[in-house]
């Protein structure tokens, strides 16, 4: 009798220590739009002011009403402390959504982002989420002067599967066998919405990246470095670091571009996406920065649809014969410069036309600036 007593005070006591230390977040959507795959970002400190003794083995987000579970990562941007946790939800449009923070073991979640260095293909450097994928090329390339690609490259798909290391292994990406392809054309151009300095109205390509370093791999954010080596710009010595980021459920890069050579001096820059010969719809947006390309059909490979936006303004945008370009300077003694860029594929059913692709590109412009609110109570 006296150790049963002894069992269930030791479970009574346990009980009142997960109630005690069970929160309440609450996250608020500021859109008028529904938001839907968000992921959302909570400073690791804000939970552990909340929950001093919380571990990241023993507790979960579940909806407050459903219980059901959600995905949750732990972001450390490539260092040994964790910076963020990420977790991704539906929102209405100016929605609410109530969590409650369990202490029970977490479960494992479908990876829906993934990324990493492809030696056994010219130093690639392949990412991909749930909705597309995109590659850079690598030092090898320019060992092969017939192939050799400045820009942004785009493998479109018609899955959430990860498929990056499927197509690399059959060597086949060039071909639809029911899940994409890589059909996209870069050349000696930004390709699908890369960066480069713009000095003399010239474009300084910065050329194939150097070296790279994974941050954070999935399974809701994938990020990485790309440095590129020294090269002239116009009247500067440049070098740069590109710290991109791909959250699952979104069509659109966010990149974070770094120069030095130049911190005392603005820097003109622009953001292009190469312009195909057959007419296109285009949408050239000065007053809110955003540039969104509807390519012409590319015989049974479909249409694309490319964007670039940032939140910074851009000082002019215009048509060159190879690209669409966005310009923008970077102040002296700035950091870096942030913009986003992305891709979709109508043969993927979720943008079927222009007016679509362009009015889902400008709600993401919007979404930079209503960030999702947190309240942890």
């Amino acid at each position: 009798m006296i150790r049963m007593k002894k069992l269930f005070s030791i479970a009574l006591f346990l009980l009142f220590l997960q109630i005690g230390f069970t929160q309440t977040i609450t996250l608020s959507n500021p859109s008028v739009f529904p938001r839907k795959g968000e992921v959302v970002e909570i400073p690791w400190t804000s939970l552990k002011a909340k929950i001093p003794n919380i571990d990241t083995a023993s507790f979960k987000l579940v909806y407050a009403t459903s219980k059901k579970e959600v995905p949750i990562q732990f972001e450390t941007k490539g260092g040994d402390k964790i910076l963020n946790l990420l977790l991704q939800v539906d929102f209405t449009a100016s929605g609410k959504v109530t969590l409650s923070v369990v202490l029970s073991k977490h479960g494992v979640y479908p990876v829906k982002t993934y990324g990493r260095y492809v030696p056994e293909r010219k130093d690639d450097f392949a990412w991909e989420n749930d909705k597309i994928a995109f590659r850079m090329y690598g030092k090898e390339l320019e060992k092969t002067p017939k192939e050799m690609a400045y820009g942004t490259d785009v493998w479109v798909k018609s899955t959430d599967r990860m498929v990056i290391n499927e197509r690399y292994k059959r060597g086949r990406y060039h071909e639809n066998l029911g899940d994409g392809m890589d059909y996209y054309h870069v050349g000696l151009t930004l390709g699908a919405g890369n960066i480069a300095p713009y000095l003399n109205d010239t474009i300084w390509y910065d050329g194939t990246y150097a070296s790279w370093k994974l941050l954070d791999s999935g399974p809701l954010r994938t990020s990485f470095q790309l440095s590129y080596n020294e090269w002239n710009a116009g009247v500067f010595k440049l070098k740069a670091t590109k710290t991109i980021t791909l959250d699952a459920g979104t069509h659109f890069n966010r990149v974070e571009v770094k120069y030095t050579g130049q911190e005392n001096t603005e820097l003109p820059i622009v953001m292009g996406i190469v312009k195909r010969n057959e007419p296109g719809v285009m949408v050239l947006d000065e007053q809110r920065s955003v540039m969104a390309y509807w390519e012409p059909l590319h015989g049974g490979d479909g249409i694309m649809g490319l964007a670039t936006f940032t939140a910074a303004p851009v000082s002019k945008m215009n048509v060159s014969p190879l690209q669409l370009l966005s310009h923008a300077k970077i102040p002296a003694g700035s950091t870096g410069f942030v913009y986003y860029n992305g891709a979709c594929w109508n043969m993927a059913g979720e943008f079927t036309d222009a007016a679509a692709w362009f009015n889902h590109v400008q709600m993401n412009r919007s979404k930079i600036s209503e960030k999702i609110s947190v309240s942890i109570q």
